[in-house]
């Protein structure tokens, strides 16, 4: 369950290394609160250093600290409970940044993605992530 102001670990190649929660986008079904699969807005706390070098190549850091940015909930802590019964809870809270189209920002995953993404239509993320759970 991810709420306003809530700190997610960035699991892809953007640059950002921990973004912050501003605003979740869907219905207002769950009173503004997020789960995985759901895209949200958030400010970006925390990015890797840039420096003059890796600015003038190809694989430039796309975002820096304090850009606002959409990013789709790839993890949680809070468990998730399956239609089988079973429950699915990871160590900590992850995104993946997503650009104005709805697309991938960065052109990797570094990390374990929850199988339910499939369910919402981030088959892509699934696609390019190491592991599913």
């Amino acid at each position: 369950m991810i709420g306003l102001k809530s700190t997610l670990n960035v699991i892809d190649n953007s640059g950002a290394l921990l973004v912050e929660c501003v605003n979740i986008l869907k219905n207002k079904v769950n009173n503004g609160v997020g789960s995985v699969g759901d895209e949200i807005v958030c400010v970006v706390k925390r990015a890797r250093p840039i420096s003059a070098a890796t600015q003038a190549s190809v694989n430039a850091v796309k975002v820096r600290k304090g850009d606002v940015r959409r990013a789709v909930i790839v993890r949680t802590r809070k468990e998730v409970r399956r239609p089988d019964g079973t429950y699915v809870r990871f160590d900590d809270n992850a995104a993946v940044l997503l650009n104005n189209k709805r697309e991938m920002l960065g052109t990797r995953i570094g990390g374990i993605v929850n199988a339910d993404l499939r369910l919402k239509g981030w088959s892509k993320i699934i696609s390019l992530a190491p592991r599913v759970v």
